[in-house]
C-alpha cells in the first residue's frame, strides 16, 4: 500500500526532475539573450534550404536503426515487421522527450504488443545496440581528439574540466549542477534497474537478455549489420553538418570543426534531459565559440537547430502512434517456459 502511495510522486519526479535540469541549464544560458531578435533571424538571416535537405538524414538514421534492430532480433527466431520495428524506434524518441530513456523500453513493448517479440530478448539486443553505438563513439571521439588536439586543450582549460584545476575552479554553483546532475543520474539508474522487476521469472528475464547481448554472433549478414551502424551514424551527423550552412557565421567552419561539436554534443546529451536540452546547447556552443563564432550567434545557432531537430522527433513519434494504432496487435501468447 505505501508503494503505491509512494508512485505518483515517483512518476512525477521522473518527469520533472530531468525538465527542470534541462530548464535550468537553459535559463542560465539564455538569460540575457535578447529573444527578440529570433524571429528576425529565422526568417530573414537563416537559410531554410539547407535545414530542409538536413530533416531526411534525421529520419533515415531513425529507419537504419530500426533495420539493424530487425536484424538483430531474427536470430533469436523473433522476426518483427519492418514498419512496426521503424515505427517502434520513431516512438522511442519521442517518447524520451518527456522521460529521458524510457523510449528504449517502450520500443520493447511495442514489438511485443504488435508481433509478439519477446520483451527480454528484445531489451537484451538494445543492451548490444548501446555497447555498439558506444564504441562507434568512442572511435569517432578518437578521430576527433587526435585530429583537433589543441581545440580540445583549449575547451578543456576554458570548462574547467583539466585535472590540475578542476576542483579549484570549481565555485558553490559548480558543487549544485554537479549535485544535480548526480542525482538524475542515479535516479535515472534507479528507473533502470526497477523496469526488470516487472518479470517475477528474473532467471528466465536474464537468459533472454544475455541472448540478445550475444545475438551479433548469429547475425546473417555481418557486413549489412555493419552498414546499417555506418549508415545510421553518417546520416546523424550529415543531419548535424548540414546546419552548420544555414547561418553566415558557421557556414565556413570545416568538416573538423563539425566532426568536434558533434562528438561532444552526443557526449552531452548522455545526461538524462529531454533530448540533451541544456548539456547539448552548452557543450556545441562552447566549441562553437573555441571556432571563433560570436558567442551571440552560437546561442542562435544551438536553440534554433536543436529545437527544429526535436520538433522532428516529436513528428515521427506522431506518425508513428498513427501508423501503429492502424495495425492490429498480436494475440497474448502463453507465458514462455524457462
Amino acid at each position: 500500500m505505501e508503494e503505491k502511495k509512494r508512485s505518483p510522486i515517483i512518476n512525477l519526479l521522473k518527469i520533472a526532475l530531468p525538465l527542470l535540469l534541462g530548464g535550468a541549464i537553459l535559463y542560465w544560458m539564455y538569460r540575457d539573450f535578447d529573444f527578440r531578435r529570433l524571429q528576425h533571424v529565422l526568417w530573414h538571416e537563416m537559410d531554410w534550404t539547407w535545414m530542409l535537405l538536413s530533416l531526411p538524414f534525421g529520419i533515415l538514421a531513425q529507419v537504419f536503426r530500426g533495420l539493424r534492430w530487425k536484424q538483430t532480433l531474427e536470430p533469436m527466431g523473433e522476426h518483427p515487421r519492418t514498419s512496426v520495428s521503424i515505427n517502434a524506434i520513431f516512438l522511442s524518441y519521442a517518447s524520451s522527450l518527456v522521460i529521458p530513456r524510457v523510449g528504449e523500453f517502450l520500443r520493447c513493448g511495442v514489438l511485443k504488443r504488435y508481433d509478439g517479440v519477446s520483451f527480454p530478448k528484445a531489451l537484451g539486443t538494445v543492451v548490444t545496440e548501446r555497447a555498439v553505438d558506444t564504441l562507434v563513439m568512442l572511435l569517432a571521439t578518437a578521430i576527433a581528439v587526435l585530429s583537433q588536439m589543441p581545440v580540445f586543450v583549449d575547451f578543456f582549460s576554458r570548462t574547467g574540466t583539466r585535472l590540475d584545476q578542476f576542483f579549484g575552479q570549481f565555485t558553490t554553483a559548480g558543487y549544485v549542477v554537479t549535485f544535480i546532475c548526480g542525482t538524475a543520474a542515479v535516479l535515472l539508474i534507479w528507473i533502470l534497474l526497477r523496469k526488470f522487476t516487472i518479470y517475477n521469472k528474473v532467471k528466465d528475464v536474464f537468459r533472454h537478455l544475455w541472448q540478445g547481448v550475444v545475438s551479433l554472433r548469429h547475425v546473417d549478414n555481418g557486413w549489412l549489420y555493419i552498414v546499417y551502424t555506418l549508415g545510421i551514424w553518417l546520416s546523424y551527423f550529415i543531419h548535424f553538418y548540414l546546419t552548420f550552412f544555414c547561418f553566415e557565421q558557421t557556414a565556413h567552419l570545416s568538416i573538423d570543426c563539425a566532426l568536434v561539436s558533434f562528438v561532444v554534443g552526443s557526449i552531452a546529451v548522455i545526461v538524462p534531459t529531454p533530448n540533451g536540452a541544456g548539456p547539448w546547447h552548452f557543450a556545441v556552443k562552447t566549441m562553437l565559440i573555441l571556432y571563433g563564432v560570436e558567442s551571440n550567434a552560437a546561442l542562435f545557432f544551438v536553440l534554433i537547430v536543436h529545437t527544429i531537430q526535436t520538433v522532428l522527433v516529436i513528428l515521427l513519434g506522431i506518425w508513428a502512434s498513427a501508423a501503429l494504432a492502424m495495425k492490429a496487435p498480436t494475440p497474448s501468447l502463453p507465458e514462455e517456459k524457462a
